[in-house]
């Protein structure tokens, strides 16, 4: 008696769910790496914005607080002295970028000293930071 033995079929791995778990995976972490906002500078009271962005490919951070003193990452400067500390520190990169951070109740006057001093040492690229303003 002849028995009948279905032929084995080959084992096949299906790409296109593949494909998507990677693509997902990889948006995931392009997100998670856009939302990290990388800050080397003291911790200041922003002014609110209801349309603050922060830019991740800042070089350097500037803050500069209400009782006037100024820090280039965590390292205290004086006005006199940040061109050339910000051309030190940017190490002939082309187009560097600055995130300068002022305190809420920090002065025009001096807030237009720091960028003045900044644009003095051949930097254009500056970004006000912010915070979110709450939604209402």
């Amino acid at each position: 008696m002849k028995v009948y033995r279905p032929t084995r079929k080959k084992a096949r791995i299906e790409m296109l769910p593949l494909i998507d778990i990677v693509f997902l995976l990889l948006v995931f972490f392009i997100y998670a790496m856009l939302s990290m906002a990388v800050h080397r500078g003291f911790k200041v009271e922003l002014p609110l914005s209801s349309s603050a962005e922060i830019d991740p490919r800042a070089l350097l951070s500037v803050t500069v607080r209400e009782s006037g003193e100024i820090y280039v990452d965590e390292t205290l400067t004086t006005l006199e002295d940040l061109p050339e500390q910000l051309r030190g520190k940017a190490g002939g990169l082309d187009d560097p970028e600055i995130l300068l951070f002022g305190e809420r109740k920090l002065s025009y006057e001096q807030l237009f000293g720091v960028l003045d001093s900044i644009r003095a040492s051949g930097i254009s690229r500056i970004s006000l930071q912010a915070e979110t303003a709450p939604s209402q």
